[in-house]
């Protein structure tokens, strides 16, 4: 039963984090601005996540132990990490302003061999042939994914630049949840992550953010983003891995890929091709058996 609930808390928060780039796009048909929408989306996360973290730890009788000075430098990382949050966001919505959603979340999925050259230079490991290999083929899906093949196909270099600068901040996102500040609760590791993530975007689009903040009509756009894209994930990832393993935990997350790319395409009307179908197929194929095979390094 508790393998089932992980496997339940893995899907739905994959699932979440793929309905974000089609909630953001809506609200950029609407007439509202990446920038309040990124902001507001944060700040949501900010205030459900620390009323969480305040009830977990009175409940847990955890607050001697958050006011450790080991405790107070984990969290110092944590924010510090948690920027990379803050600017995958910013990235991942401005990418699609410039490119289709299921280009843009192709192009987030880069992090697949981006996290493998991070662990190489981190953990000082000779690579694993079998993901060196997917690697190499995970960028030959994303050339089909992207469409570039096709007759109509236009290139963005902006697009693409955001997207690839999401997938980088999105691979150290990646490292710091599962590497960073293990020594605290989970809770408390997302709540200060996702705080770094808001600090970075205050930085990131400045004054901007008041001048598209002209309508209380943003909060429910808002609300909508911060409960899919900050409260949501981290709290079903944080309790749904430890039941299933980083294992099954990661083939379950590309659902985030079909998610996103359906979504796009009953809500934003976007076509997907065929050799565009071919390459997103290659890519979690290729996921999946990197997640699943252990083989000798090189």
């Amino acid at each position: 039963m508790d393998k089932l609930k992980g496997i339940a808390f893995v899907s739905i928060g994959a699932a979440s984090y793929g309905v974000l780039a089609t909630i953001v796009k809506l609200a950029n048909n609407a007439g509202f601005g990446t920038a309040a929408l990124t902001f507001l989306q944060f700040v949501f996360g900010v205030i459900v996540l620390s009323i969480i973290s305040f009830v977990s730890v009175r409940k847990n009788n955890l607050t001697a132990t958050n006011n450790t000075i080991s405790s107070n430098k984990s969290k110092f990382k944590l924010l510090l990490f948690g920027s990379s949050l803050g600017f995958t966001s910013c990235f991942y919505y401005l990418a699609i302003q410039f490119v289709p959603v299921s280009i843009g979340i192709i192009l987030l999925m880069q992090t697949v061999w981006m996290s493998i050259i991070l662990e190489f230079f981190t953990e000082r490991e000779r690579v694993n042939r079998t993901k060196l290999i997917g690697a190499i083929v995970v960028l030959a899906g994303t050339a089909l994914a992207s469409r570039i093949f096709e007759s109509d196909f236009t290139f963005s270099p902006l697009g693409f630049g955001y997207g690839f600068l999401a997938a980088l901040s999105y691979t150290i996102t990646m490292y710091a949840t599962n590497k960073i500040s293990l020594d605290l609760p989970n809770i408390t590791r997302s709540k200060y992550l996702v705080l770094g993530g808001f600090i970075a975007i205050i930085f990131f689009w400045n004054y901007q953010i008041t001048e598209e903040l002209n309508t209380l009509e943003l909060i429910k756009w808002g609300v909508i983003l911060g409960l899919f894209g900050t409260v949501l994930p981290p709290i079903l990832f944080n309790n749904g891995v430890p039941k299933i393993g980083a294992g099954l935990a990661g083939i379950l997350a590309t659902l985030e890929i079909p998610v996103s790319i359906l979504s796009a395409y009953f809500m934003l009307n976007e076509r997907i091709g065929l050799l565009q179908a071919l390459g997103i197929l290659i890519i979690l194929i290729t996921i999946i058996k990197i997640n699943t095979h252990k083989e000798k390094v090189i």
